[in-house]
């Protein structure tokens, strides 16, 4: 859109688009994650599992936030 000389404002309307649609993607994998790969993990009794699954999902969740 900017090579094509569009309006600096509907550039920044697309992003903003892009960026809630990915957004929303993250959140359904999040959940999916959840619900799946850490319910299995915590139910396992497997502390190492578990362990290294919270720093995961903290690590992306910080990245998510910056």
């Amino acid at each position: 859109m900017v090579e094509n000389g569009e309006y600096c404002i509907d550039v920044m309307q697309q992003n903003l688009a892009v960026i809630g649609l990915l957004r929303s993607a993250h959140q359904m994998l999040m959940e999916n994650h959840l619900k799946t790969c850490f319910s299995s993990a915590i139910k396992s009794g497997n502390e190492k599992k578990k362990e290294e699954m919270t720093k995961e999902i903290l690590q992306v969740t910080k990245m998510f936030n910056r």
